[in-house]
């Protein structure tokens, strides 16, 4: 493979329902970011039917060119008719760089995509930069159980492909005066690319816990003691219109689901202001939420790696400052 073939910035934009995901915004952000470093240009590719009214946000959130494949069979997901699309698309357009969320949909086509085009894929990224002097991109992710952090390049092959998690990067200012190119791709889809025949779609009945959209975070650690010391988190949050958080020590604790978990295994954040309440500080928790606007730590180890990142630490017993602070925002 020519790598000098390969030009452009490409980001693969997920819809659900028709309707863009957060997540996709968040790439094109950094894909702009990239293709500036690169000197090229920066291109969405979506997949789905009926989707034309949706297509000038991704302009508007930074895209300049928009290939747009559209065919009932891609209207829900289906890991074969998507790999193929995207994979013909790779192979017509040579992308030096493509990227993809790590979500569901994501970590189920990236791979396969790879495996099709001929080249590598770094998973779960945290951060993505480019080497001035190679024009390689550089891929961090977490590695040995998030541990240390690992930086992978793929020199050898294009595109340079990675899932990035949602919540990490931050998207561009919506802007309505962006100009971009859109095109309408035409697509044949055999009947044997088509191995999976979708008879209804169940929708999740329970409440979906998003705490990646909150803008304050109220988070729970080892520190908080017990598990019925979350209803103080969950009266401090509703106070300051937030959501209640975890670390990975509370939620192993069983003291909350899962779906509240801040860190390297459960969700990265970035909301205004995070309140970290018994939480040490340990890196797999950090990188998680290191990019909030403000920090405030609550801790009674003065020595707690978590006020080595907080704007404001507060040394002291959780028990009495929290209350302490609901009854301030009482009596405002």
């Amino acid at each position: 493979m020519n790598i000098a073939d390969y030009k452009g910035v490409y980001v693969f934009i997920e819809q659900r329902d028709k309707e863009i995901q957060n997540v996709s915004l968040e790439l094109l952000g950094k894909g702009m970011e990239i293709a500036e470093k690169l000197n090229e240009s920066l291109t969405a590719v979506v997949l789905g039917h009926g989707l034309e009214d949706k297509l000038d946000e991704l302009v508007y959130y930074g895209a300049e060119n928009v290939i747009y494949a559209d065919d009932k069979a891609l209207d829900v997901y289906m890991t074969e008719p998507y790999t193929k699309v995207i994979s013909e698309i790779v192979n017509e357009n040579k992308p030096e760089v493509m990227l993809f969320g790590a979500t569901a949909i994501g970590r189920d086509l990236a791979p396969r995509v790879s495996a099709r085009v001929k080249t590598g894929l770094t998973a779960d990224c945290t951060s993505l930069d480019i080497d001035e002097e190679t024009n390689n991109l550089m891929m961090t992710r977490p590695a040995f159980g998030g541990n240390l952090m690992a930086t992978i390049i793929c020199p050898e092959h294009r595109p340079q492909m990675s899932t990035v998690r949602p919540g990490v990067m931050e998207k561009l200012e919506r802007d309505e005066t962006r100009d971009g190119n859109i095109e309408k791709l035409k697509v044949e889809i055999p009947e044997e690319s088509v191995n999976v025949e979708i008879l209804e779609v169940v929708k999740e009945t329970k409440e979906k816990v998003n705490i990646e959209e909150s803008s304050v975070l109220v988070s729970g650690g080892r520190g908080l003691g017990n598990p019925e010391n979350f209803k103080m988190l969950e009266e401090l949050a509703a106070g300051l219109d937030g959501t209640v958080s975890a670390s990975r020590a509370a939620v192993d604790a069983g003291w909350i689901n899962h779906d509240y978990q801040v860190g390297q295994t459960g969700k990265t954040v970035r909301p205004e202001l995070y309140i970290a309440c018994g939480i040490s500080g340990a890196i797999q928790h950090v990188a998680g939420m290191e990019t909030s606007e403000f920090i405030l730590a609550i801790n009674k180890d003065e020595g707690a790696p978590i006020f080595e990142i907080a704007d404001l630490g507060i040394v002291g017993d959780i028990n009495k400052v929290v209350p302490a602070v609901i009854e301030e925002l009482e009596n405002k």
